[in-house]
């Protein structure tokens, strides 16, 4: 939305309400929220390393007195752009869903390392994968974990506000979690919405993401924060929605003519979605949905499936389509 400049840092959504917000949106570029009412604070994710969660905080606290205490954190799903930076917020209780908590690896911060640094003996899906994260560092990480966990709906006391936080998931991930927040007729999705880039099913089904997409556009809300992309309204999420209605569409075809996962992807003509950030992402969710149509679901092998993204990116680029400016941090 116009209203709120795509650049990065706090914006100002009224009533207590700001959004977090890093372009351009691209890999692990993602974005949080802060809730206030009086003294009490909700802090919507953390961001992919230290140096930039604790500009975030830093940014909050200049800006809203308040923010010098967090008293909750919430994080809407597992991945490490919205969970690395959580053991900075000292003192705060951490929430999440069974399902996020689950799959809340302490692990993945030095396994990123590791990757970044030895990723030129560990193939092509591998150096993509680095050249993807180069600008964040995942030294010194301690992935700390929720200590308050639900499923399903929980509902907050912000102060005088109501904060639902209601599981969508699995879709991008098994535990996807929104923050409605009905007085402020605003909410914060996750990584359920990607604007103005590609979404990513890794967990799925599809079938399911598009039924939380439903559910976010049942709402009533003016302003929804995506996980990455520019601050949006409801228009985002329909367009989201006829993404994935298209892809699923298109891969049923293929898979029916007996094609693979992949060279369904690298088949199908994209149209305009061809020009949306991270376009690579669809190799992906065509997996997924494979998985969906077989009525199975299989660990993907992560590597393999960066390997095919970077064969797709290089090939858009030959043809020409637009792809992420990378103006981080601007």
């Amino acid at each position: 939305m116009a209203k709120w400049a795509y650049t990065k840092g706090l914006k100002d959504i009224g009533n207590g309400v700001w959004a977090y917000l890093q372009p351009d949106g691209s890999w692990g570029w993602s974005n949080a929220g802060l809730i206030v009412d009086g003294d009490q604070t909700v802090l919507i994710d953390t961001l992919f390393d230290l140096k930039l969660t604790a500009e975030m905080l830093a940014e909050m606290r200049r800006s809203v007195p308040a923010a010098e205490h967090i008293n909750t954190l919430f994080n809407t799903h597992h991945n490490g752009d919205h969970t690395f930076g959580n053991q900075l917020v000292e003192g705060a209780e951490i929430i999440a869903t069974d399902a996020t908590f689950d799959e809340m690896d302490p692990t993945h911060p030095a396994l990123y390392h590791s990757m970044m640094v030895n990723a030129g003996q560990l193939g092509r899906g591998a150096q993509f994968l680095a050249e993807l994260f180069k600008p964040f560092d995942f030294t010194d990480v301690e992935l700390r974990k929720p200590n308050r966990t639900f499923s399903g709906e929980l509902k907050l006391e912000v102060g005088d506000k109501t904060v639902h936080l209601i599981e969508l998931g699995p879709a991008h991930t098994r535990g996807d979690t929104i923050a409605f927040l009905p007085e402020d007729r605003t909410v914060f999705t996750g990584d359920l919405l990607f604007n103005e880039g590609t979404p990513i099913a890794w967990a799925g089904p599809v079938s399911n993401w598009v039924r939380a997409c439903d559910r976010i556009l049942a709402l009533d809300v003016d302003v929804v924060v995506p996980g990455h992309g520019p601050i949006a309204d409801k228009r985002a999420v329909r367009e989201m929605k006829g993404y994935f209605e298209f892809v699923q569409d298109e891969a049923r075809k293929r898979f029916d003519k007996g094609m693979n996962a992949r060279d369904a992807a690298f088949d199908i003509p994209l149209g305009r979605y061809a020009n949306w950030g991270d376009a690579e992402r669809v190799v992906v969710t065509v997996r997924n949905l494979f998985d969906e149509f077989n009525g199975e679901h299989a660990e993907p092998d992560v590597l393999t499936l960066f390997e095919q993204m970077a064969d797709f990116r290089d090939r858009l680029r030959a043809e020409g389509h637009g792809l992420h400016r990378h103006v981080h941090g601007r």
